[in-house]
């Protein structure tokens, strides 16, 4: 008993933080307070403090990075400087909340940084107090949320194209039932036609759909006319030889009427793989192209192939009734010459209607 009063009167009174910061190999408040200053300093985030008239009191390096400022050139001025002015209004209703006692947490915003750009940013308020409890300013703590809001804003573009894209696909779908189902002469023609374009249709559609993380996923700039031409012809390769050659003018395809010329070449490359130069091993396809006063003149030509009749895959057909509704829709040309083992097809389309996106 004696002992125990005896060690309890020289054993210091602890105050709880003193415990605390031993329990973390700190050794005093002043330590602490140390300690606690160099993790603000350190911090990624920007940790900045100011009085409840608005005027900065500390800046850390966070700030510096985030906002451009240093801590000389913040420290004194009104905190405003970052705020664009169309968010003035912010700053009177934050001050309200942190004189209320209040703490403000996740709040999104934009600041302006000191090249005048400006940055989405996420801030934390808290009230700051005196020794005896009073209010005397707010420490806020910014995030920069920028690529967060330019990943949810691209994801919710491909989500747009997305919808926009399947509610095309039923479109079309349905045109070319329409089309095919008045010449079909039995249900096995009928799926044969239909599923031939809308196979087409898919490796038309597959050099746009870039990788999903990319900020070019779904853009309106398709490829290219060779790109396209080559994703059509080449399920039409005759024992894993290419027998065609592309020539001439590249162009950029935009999406906008990539698939009526996907329908067009698929349905040239059809009747070669049925009648012509792609129905037999020695058969040749060249195709030319050259961009002359705003058109895109382009000339399909067919050699060593069979002998061709000139009404071969031509007619009143599904192949002919859809062929005219593309043209149509890229205000095309087309014409056409047989000679006795090929067949030449100029097909004349504005350079800006391919283009467009």
């Amino acid at each position: 008993m004696g002992l125990l009063g005896n060690d309890s009167q020289k054993r210091p009174v602890s105050d709880g933080r003193s415990e605390n910061f031993r329990a973390q190999g700190i050794g005093t408040v002043h330590d602490a307070e140390a300690f606690l200053a160099a993790i603000v300093e350190s911090s990624d985030d920007a940790i900045v403090s100011k009085n409840l008239n608005g005027i900065i009191t500390t800046w850390n390096k966070g700030a510096e990075h985030l906002f451009g400022y240093s801590a000389i050139e913040a420290v004194g001025r009104p905190v405003t400087l970052i705020i664009p002015d169309d968010r003035l209004d912010e700053e009177p209703l934050i001050l309200s909340h942190i004189q209320a006692g209040e703490r403000v947490q996740h709040f999104e915003t934009v600041r302006r940084r000191k090249d005048g750009t400006l940055v989405d940013i996420s801030l934390t308020i808290s009230p700051i107090k005196g020794r005896n409890g009073e209010i005397i300013g707010a420490s806020k703590i910014a995030r920069d949320i920028s690529e967060r809001k330019r990943a949810a804003e691209h994801q919710e573009l491909l989500l747009k194209e997305m919808r926009h894209r399947v509610k095309n696909v039923f479109a079309i779908t349905g045109g070319i039932i329409s089309l095919a189902v008045p010449t079909a002469q039995t249900p096995r023609e009928l799926a044969a036609d239909v599923r031939s374009k809308l196979l087409a249709l898919s490796r038309a559609h597959e050099f746009t759909l870039r990788d999903a993380r990319s900020e070019q996923a779904f853009s309106d700039q398709a490829g290219t006319l060779f790109q396209l031409l080559s994703k059509i012809l080449a399920p039409f390769e005759i024992e894993g030889k290419t027998q065609w050659r592309l020539h001439g003018d590249d162009l950029a395809v935009g999406a906008q009427k990539l698939t009526d010329l996907a329908l067009l070449f698929h349905e040239f490359a059809t009747n070669a793989a049925k009648y012509g130069c792609l129905s037999i091993a020695e058969g040749r396809l060249n195709i030319t192209v050259a961009i002359k006063d705003d058109l895109l003149v382009l000339n399909w030509v067919e050699t060593n192939g069979p002998r061709l009749h000139p009404q071969c895959g031509q007619g009143n057909g599904f192949g002919s009734r859809l062929e005219q509704t593309v043209a149509q829709s890229l205000q095309a040309e087309i014409s056409r010459d047989w000679h006795s083992r090929g067949l030449s097809i100029r097909l004349i389309v504005p350079s800006d209607i391919v283009a467009a996106s």
